[in-house]
């Protein structure tokens, strides 16, 4: 759609492009256990790793107004795990593979509590522990009473059978279930998902996609060396902290103009827009940048609750000679090459390239970018809302997460970044210097990348007393 814009284009692509057979994902037999997604594999491997024990659970907090019926709310929640096998599996090794089993039943119970408003924080920090990972269900669930009228539903679940799209798919369906509707049956279940995944390695296409993600990282990979404030712990640090911030109206406009310049996205122009700042603060101009996909490319998985989710591992090269304009059309190029190829797992990646293991570091990349699309946990029913809790930010799964979003054409965005790395004020000043680049590219996007300016050639404070060495 990017590349061929015409019709006449879209029927010569049809025409000499051939066809691949849509695949449809086959329910399995029933057995004592079944394999692991590729991602399942890795998340039970970092879970039991040094620091990883609840650094992978994804809790949430809803504020509740309304007059909430608790039974009601627990028979829904009873009904979700019955219709969803991921609720009801457990995780073990067998014979030296990790493998899922699935139950019939499980026990579950909502938690109930009545507390006062200024009580309620103690109650929502204490809330989330570890999980083990041999006892279903892997979800726990809280609810708060703090006022007439006003409860607090607490879930927390690990994220070896959950992401961000089964976390609207569970606020969703939690609330029809509560309304006594009637939900369309699931075609398949998750196990279904992880055997036709392993099968799929054997298949052409698979092996197509492998081949470019291998070209595609060939040769020597490059290490993100950003000045930070601290030491680097021997072992990778999961405290964290987040910084939000919003882009000023005017510079928003004028980014969304060239997106309709360039034939491209946003997330390209901000992707683009991050990558020159971490070059001017590296020193670097090859860099490796995670970024997530959903991983639902079936219809069928969409509705399902489980690990999905996906991580490209995308190389950028700014070189000070280019435009920002040139530079963006390279970089929509590479990232529609690897949209293309999306559906290969980064940890299949991570075992073929024999990338060496540094127990302070995420293998491939130390930083993330997210252009945030998911649907909002946000649900409003005749006597009831739901909406989300804000709580503080604590986690830190990289060094660095720039998340961004578009919301009625405000761009806002926030800085994830580890604590044991980076200080507030290296974060403020990183904020101002991406925010500065934005303006910049805003208002020219001819500007060359070595003529864009960042606050100031002087070390930020905060950071390591090591000069800071500008590529451009």
């Amino acid at each position: 759609m990017f590349q061929h814009i015409t019709i006449e284009q879209q029927a010569q692509l049809i025409a000499t492009h051939g066809t691949d057979t849509y695949t449809v994902i086959p329910a399995v037999a029933k057995q004592a256990y079944y394999p692991v997604s590729s991602a399942q594999k890795r998340l039970y491997i970092l879970s039991h790793l040094e620091g990883g024990d609840v650094s992978y659970n994804m809790p949430g907090v809803l504020t509740v107004e309304g007059p909430l019926q608790a039974d009601r709310l627990e028979a829904a929640f009873r009904q979700l795990i019955d219709r969803h096998e991921t609720l009801r599996t457990s995780f073990e090794m067998v014979e030296g593979e990790v493998v899922q089993r699935v139950y019939d039943q499980v026990e579950f119970a909502v938690e109930r509590l009545q507390v006062s408003e200024s009580e309620a924080e103690a109650y929502i920090e204490s809330f989330v522990r570890s999980f083990d990972l041999r006892h279903a269900p892997l979800l726990r669930v809280r609810l708060i009473q703090t006022g007439p009228g006003r409860h607090l539903l607490m879930y927390d679940m690990h994220h070896i059978i959950s992401d961000g799209v089964s976390s609207d798919n569970i606020v969703q369906e939690l609330v029809q279930l509560y309304e006594e509707q009637e939900l369309e049956p699931l075609q398949i279940q998750y196990k279904d998902f992880a055997v036709w995944q392993q099968q799929e390695m054997q298949r052409e296409s698979y092996q197509r996609r492998e081949h470019f993600w291998l070209e595609h990282l060939a040769g020597e990979l490059p290490v993100l060396d950003l000045p930070i404030a601290y030491p680097r712990p021997a072992v990778r640090s999961f405290e964290g902290a987040l910084y939000e911030f919003t882009v000023d109206p005017n510079v928003s406009e004028q980014l969304h103009r060239i997106v309709a310049q360039t034939g491209s996205t946003l997330y390209m122009v901000l992707l683009s827009a991050y990558t020159v700042l971490l070059s001017k603060y590296s020193g670097q101009d090859d860099l490796i940048i995670g970024t997530p996909v959903a991983g639902r490319l079936l219809p069928e998985l969409e509705p399902l609750i489980g690990m999905f989710v996906n991580t490209l591992a995308i190389r950028h090269q700014p070189k000070g000679s280019q435009t920002f304009h040139s530079y963006l059309l390279e970089v929509r190029d590479r990232t529609l090459q690897a949209f293309e190829h999306q559906d290969y797992p980064l940890e299949e990646l991570v075992e073929k390239l024999d990338v060496a293991r540094d127990a302070s570091r995420n293998p491939l990349f130390d930083t993330m970018f997210v252009l945030q699309n998911t649907e909002s946990q946000e649900a409003k029913l005749e006597t009831l809302s739901f909406s989300p809790y804000v709580q503080e930010h604590s986690i830190s799964k990289f060094d660095l997460t720039l998340s961004m979003s578009d919301e009625d054409g405000v761009i806002k965005g926030s800085f994830e970044y580890c604590t044991k790395l980076f200080g507030t004020d290296a974060i403020e000043r990183l904020t101002e210097d991406l925010i500065a680049i934005l303006s910049q590219v805003g208002e020219n996007p001819d500007l060359l990348l070595s003529d864009i300016q960042v606050t100031s050639d002087d070390k930020p404070e905060g950071f390591s007393p090591d000069s800071i060495d500008f590529v451009f």
